[in-house]
């Protein structure tokens, strides 16, 4: 059953920038998802969609956490402003290493209803049209603000270790560490605030090594995991999107009307 996720407090955050891609995911992909001990590790920060998009820079005003974990340590990544890739940093150590980032919000006005309607089928955010008229909002032009929470799992050497929660108010937590994993299936959890989110639409993007991109869903069961099918040689990003009503000092500073977060989390199956 679908439900409806009100913000209980959400700290106030002074920098905004709009984007005008609707329903368009950002992502960490590796430069390499594999590399030996001793060598940098280096990723994209990138907006778009299929595994398609524009390589952001690193910017220390659009993010709020930008860090990396090991299984006994955890240290925050920095860059110059305007580098690409954004991440470029020494990795700690042989074992699998937890990127993740989480941006300030942004915000992107609505002049089309159809628009924001076909965004909430495609990410499965409920019935979008009796929420917005029972809040009495218009449907004319309103605004979303909307913040990135993106995770991607490197391997160094052998990639041995375990996902984990790392902070960020959603995220996608591999149960399953897929450089060392066997099977055709990997499992995730998909967490928000302190719960999990049950039933609820992952979406999934899996690159060939051709190229070739293919795209499906899954649903959490009632412990919030989803079961992700996985071929060798394969790229994947998963995507979970959550819907809710923004505090009043966010809407406020932004005019919006709603918020969204995205969850993401990229990896590749050896």
């Amino acid at each position: 059953m679908r439900r409806f996720i009100r913000l209980a407090t959400l700290p106030l955050l002074l920098i905004f920038a709009a984007l005008p891609a609707l329903s368009h995911e950002l992502w960490i992909e590796p430069l390499e998802w594999q590399v030996e001990p001793g060598e940098q590790l280096q990723a994209d920060l990138i907006n778009g969609q299929n595994f398609e998009g524009v390589r952001q820079p690193y910017l220390a005003n659009r993010l709020v956490l930008f860090n990396l974990f090991s299984e006994n340590r955890a240290t925050r990544i920095q860059n110059r402003n305007g580098s690409r890739p954004a991440l470029d940093t020494p990795s700690h150590g042989e074992g699998l290493h937890v990127a993740a980032y989480q941006s300030t919000p942004s915000t992107l006005s609505y002049t089309e209803w159809e628009k924001f309607v076909s965004f909430a089928e495609h990410k499965d955010l409920g019935d979008v049209a009796t929420m917005h008229d029972a809040r009495g909002l218009p449907r004319s032009v309103f605004t979303e603000a909307y913040t990135r929470f993106s995770k991607s799992l490197i391997a160094v050497g052998a990639g041995e270790g375990s996902d984990r929660r790392v902070g960020l108010e959603t995220e996608l937590v591999a149960l399953d560490n897929p450089y060392t994993a066997s099977g055709d299936t990997i499992r995730v959890q998909l967490f928000y605030q302190s719960g999990v989110r049950a039933d609820e639409q992952v979406e999934i993007y899996d690159r060939a090594p051709s190229g070739a991109v293919t795209v499906s869903t899954v649903r959490t069961n009632a412990e919030g995991i989803a079961v992700i099918p996985v071929a060798p040689g394969h790229d994947y990003m998963l995507d979970a999107v959550l819907l809710r009503e923004p505090t009043s000092e966010l809407a406020d500073l932004t005019k919006a009307s709603w918020e969204t977060l995205w969850a993401n989390l990229t990896f590749h199956v050896p």
